[in-house]
């Protein structure tokens, strides 16, 4: 398909059009321009990581009996598409994230001062975490107030390139401890006998998911961002003693 031909409907003018009227639709849903532009970038950068991959895919369909000339040639050709597409990626994702500090430019403690926590940072994990909790348990009753300042101390603690990719970490959190957080939530979170209120508050919130996972890589820099945001201490202490329960 040639996604220059004005025809198939996928030329450039059709891509910008589409990407302004996404623009329009998120402005007038409260989403400023910057943030829909973090937005769009990192589709974009999902987009050709994905390519990437269906690149690769493809290339292990090559037809058999050409020669070695021939499965040379694809190969090195798939290989120049493959890097293309990462660069592209790559790019896409600066756009949205910024450009890595590199580990020479890093302060003495080799810790990168983290850029400021943004709504669209707090509200793709809040989707993130709100799917997964309900994998586990039933939607609570308890919608906490605090939910926002709780996901913004835990975003604190990652680099702005580590929350893009902060879904899939939690994805693969929630896969690895799928027995454990079942536990933790039917002795702890809705439906259990422990009050909707109190130290184990947490349990009956999908933020819940994003704070145990901080606490599992990095729990240190996690309590300092709650005392830094002044959250109840009882939250984070409760929710970490019901989980080291149940881990065990």
């Amino acid at each position: 398909m040639n996604l220059s031909d004005p025809e198939n409907g996928l030329n450039s003018a059709s891509v910008i059009n589409a990407k302004k009227t996404l623009h329009e639709l998120l402005g007038r849903a409260g989403v400023s321009a910057a943030e829909a532009d973090v937005l769009i970038a990192l589709v974009e950068a999902g987009a050709l990581a994905h390519a990437q991959g269906e690149v690769g895919a493809a290339e292990g369909e090559a037809p058999t009996g050409k020669g070695e000339l021939y499965d040379s040639g694809r190969q090195d050709g798939a290989q120049a598409v493959r890097d293309e597409l990462r660069h592209l990626a790559e790019r896409a994702l600066r756009r949205a994230t910024g450009p890595t500090v590199p580990a020479h430019r890093l302060p003495p403690d080799g810790r990168a001062a983290h850029a400021p926590v943004g709504r669209v940072d707090v509200e793709r994990t809040n989707v993130a975490v709100t799917a997964l909790y309900l994998t586990f348990t039933q939607p609570s009753d308890l919608d906490p107030e605090m939910a926002d300042e709780v996901l913004t101390a835990v975003l604190s603690t990652m680099s702005a390139r580590e929350r893009a990719g902060y879904p899939g970490r939690l994805d693969a959190f929630a896969e690895a401890h799928g027995e454990s957080l079942t536990r933790l939530y039917a002795e702890y979170g809705p439906g259990s006998g422990i009050a909707v209120h109190g130290r184990h508050s947490l349990a009956h919130s999908p933020t819940s998911i994003a704070v145990l996972e901080r606490l599992d890589s990095a729990a240190d820099a996690l309590r300092a961002a709650w005392d830094g945001a002044e959250l109840p201490p009882g939250w984070l202490d409760g929710l970490a003693t019901a989980w080291r329960a149940c881990l065990g």
